[in-house]
């Protein structure tokens, strides 16, 4: 879940690489992944889709344990507002979901009214103000 992630976990991300153009979409789940690897397109075994994932800097270390590096993965399944827009998200969002354009290297994200399926009201729209949930 995206709240259980800290500011130190991420503190090694040099960038987020998008699959997908984020603009398209009101929010995207991320979650911490145990990953082989600090670069590079992780192999994606849940159900839905992949859109993004974080790279890490050469300082950030394996686990003792099992030699993995935790990476962000981001990330919607089948019944998610992009592909359901009247579906169970149409007015909210999963727990681990944040707006991604909240995003980026070291930032955890947060959600929006957008991320959360309302629209902001119309004097917000008009002098263009976005506010964080």
């Amino acid at each position: 879940m995206s709240s259980l992630i800290t500011e130190d976990e991420i503190s090694h991300e040099a960038d987020i690489v998008w699959l997908e153009d984020i603009d398209q979409l009101d929010y995207v789940r991320q979650s911490l992944d145990r990953l082989p690897t600090r670069k590079g397109k992780p192999a994606y075994h849940r159900d839905g889709r992949m859109v993004g994932y974080a790279l890490l800097d050469t300082t950030a270390k394996p686990s003792r344990a099992s030699g993995t590096f935790r990476r962000r993965v981001f990330w919607l399944l089948p019944h998610d507002r992009d592909s359901q827009p009247q579906g169970l998200y149409a007015k909210s969002a999963p727990a681990e979901a944040v707006d991604p354009r909240t995003l980026e290297a070291r930032v955890k994200g947060y959600k929006t009214e957008r991320s959360e399926g309302g629209p902001p009201s119309s004097a917000m729209q008009e002098l263009g103000i976005t506010l964080p949930l």
